[in-house]
């Protein structure tokens, strides 16, 4: 049933959720023990389990469906943000360009090329905020869409850098705009047992966009003329028309109208898409009840420039670290590096911008690859467990390469630029694409997952505006020393992320909070005790049988009340 229903049907709905038990009831019946107990099952939440085993929703409906096409266009927003990415790392090598804008591919001018993206982004994040909480999220990626054409028009047409970096501002503003409601949107709409993957599919999107970028710039440059970086420039609006048209053809997250007092169209929404059609749903009922219990209409997302409780609470506080965590180690383990994959490539003798551009789109396709796998197992895998081992994989690839590195740069210093083994330039181009598959299998969809889940309804917009600020402030460290440091001292410049991925990995250990198995709103639970991380590894047991059916619980809910046993 869409928002789109009659207020007659909407009130039945209603009625029928507020008269239903506020969670399904889980016992052993007589029935029930008739039946042999096939195993006991460990999970983080019994009583959501059980609603989700109840509610056995149908992938392959025509409401599923409808909620694949709303993750996907959400997944266009972040389209837009990788197309970016490997954009300019493949325009910057083309001679044609260098004839207009004779840069270089390191330096200080290139820096502001890259970095002015940053700053755009970083100023427009509070408007993104207020935009998403004031007129929904749906709003936010249609006028997302609409700045980002704005700079894509500036940008395309620029004869002169000065023109070509306002473009950049404001290509930045508007990629804000659309990922703060984009993440946002694609988690909020997701039922519980879906919702890793819709939102890791999300920020899989960075490769939907950085694949064609790569692909689109390694055919264009063999035009020989302005056209060959000035036709990528304009493919970047691709993406935004298409969530432009389509985003009101798609149903408001049933949070945020929650949220704003449209509480008959939220419920009409769950139903619709999480209960089969059925108002007597118990994963309904749990999530309306839930919702109902930990959304506030007079939430901070009603002022727009409070943010003191993502600060000045314990709850808050928590939440916030995992946001800082994820937005820095997500933008700052090495992968910011391939803003200047080509530079990279130069220098383990790669020479050709034909080849460069080659294997970008090799970096990106197998980048993705690792992403994707991720995204397949997001909703079974313990977050915390694959950020405190994948990160540590990082640094052991990023020292491969780093330490063959250093055997070229010595065998050059002895033979002249150029003259080296071609074994060592190999190695080191393998290590540096593992270490690409190796932080997109971690990272990719838990840029998407962590923020989102982190922050609660009334606080996620302005929470998700602050992980744009800080993501795009370690971007603009990253796009703006990048350059220099590896014009100045090269290879050495990796060794700064070896250690410091292992720092990450360390941090994670002791302070990542585990939100896998979960509803949004059993977070608070979480949040809410004196030692989160310690909080969420605790878990619930449940009796299936042998037909799968739950037939016992050993605890319910979140509350704490019940029985615990800890998590191996």
């Amino acid at each position: 049933m869409s928002s789109h229903d009659s207020s007659d049907e909407k009130h039945a709905i209603s009625h029928s959720v507020e008269k239903a038990p506020a969670s399904p009831e889980v016992t052993l019946t007589s029935a029930g023990k008739a039946k042999k107990a096939k195993k006991e099952k460990v999970v983080h939440n019994a009583e959501l389990y059980a609603a989700i085993q109840e509610a056995n929703i149908n992938p392959y409906s025509k409401e599923s469906l409808k909620l694949y096409l709303s993750v996907f266009i959400a997944f266009c927003c972040a389209c837009a943000n990788g197309y970016d990415g490997s954009l300019m790392t493949s325009i910057i090598a083309m001679k044609s360009y260098q004839a207009v804008f004779p840069v270089g591919d390191t330096g200080p001018l290139v820096s502001a090329i890259f970095s002015l993206y940053t700053v755009g982004a970083m100023v427009g994040a509070p408007f993104a905020a207020i935009l998403s909480d004031r007129y929904g999220r749906r709003v936010g990626m249609f006028c997302g869409g609409v700045v980002i054409n704005i700079g894509m028009i500036i940008i395309s047409t620029a004869m002169t850098t000065p023109q070509f970096i306002v473009g950049r501002f404001v290509l930045g503003l508007g990629i804000a705009v659309m990922t703060v409601a984009a993440p946002a949107y694609a988690i909020e709409i997701a039922p519980p047992h879906w919702r890793g993957r819709f939102a890791g599919f999300y920020n899989c999107g960075w490769f939907g966009g950085a694949i064609p970028a790569a692909i689109v710039t390694f055919g264009t440059n063999y035009m020989g003329n302005n056209w060959s970086w000035r036709v990528p420039l304009i493919l970047q609006s691709a993406a935004c028309v298409l969530v432009m048209g389509a985003v009101w053809f798609l149903d408001e997250s049933p949070r945020f109208l929650m949220a704003n007092g449209r509480e008959e169209e939220a419920i009409a929404f769950l139903v619709k898409y999480h209960g089969n059609k059925d108002p007597n749903s118990a994963l309904v009922r749990l999530e309306v009840e839930e919702m109902r219990e930990g959304i506030k209409l007079d939430g901070i997302d009603k002022v727009w420039w409070d943010y003191r409780p993502l600060f000045l609470t314990h709850n808050g506080r928590w939440r916030m670290a995992q946001v800082l965590m994820i937005s820095i180690f997500g933008q700052f383990s090495g992968n910011g590096l391939g803003y200047f994959n080509t530079t990279i490539f130069r220098k383990l003798g790669v020479t050709e911008v034909p080849q460069q551009l080659g294997y970008n789109i090799l970096n990106q396709g197998i980048s993705a690859i690792g992403a994707l796998t991720a995204v397949t197992l997001t909703d079974k895998m313990p977050r915390r467990k694959v950020l405190i081992i994948g990160t540590t994989l990082c640094s052991f690839a990023l020292a491969a390469n780093s330490g063959l590195s250093a055997v070229i740069a010595n065998q050059e210093a002895e033979r002249g630029e150029g003259n080296f083994d071609l074994s060592y330039g190999k190695g080191a181009l393998a290590s540096y694409f593992l270490f690409n598959v190796i932080f997109s299998f971690t990272y990719t969809p838990l840029q998407g997952v962590i923020p989102t889940e982190a922050l609660e309804t009334t606080m996620r917009a302005k929470g998700l505006a602050a992980s744009g600020f800080i993501v795009n402030a370690v971007s603009f460290i990253n796009q703006f020393a990048t350059p220099i440091a590896l014009g100045n001292i090269g290879y050495k410049y990796i060794f700064v992320f070896v250690g410091w991925d292992l720092f990450e990995a360390l941090m994670w250990y002791l302070f990542g909070v585990e939100s896998q198995g979960r509803t949004l709103e059993q977070l608070n639970w979480v949040y809410d005790q004196p030692n989160p991380v310690k909080a969420s590894l605790k878990v619930d047991k449940v009796v299936l049988a042998d037909d799968g059916t739950v037939i016992e619980t050993a605890a319910r809910g979140v509350s704490g009340n019940a029985d615990r046993i800890d998590a191996i």
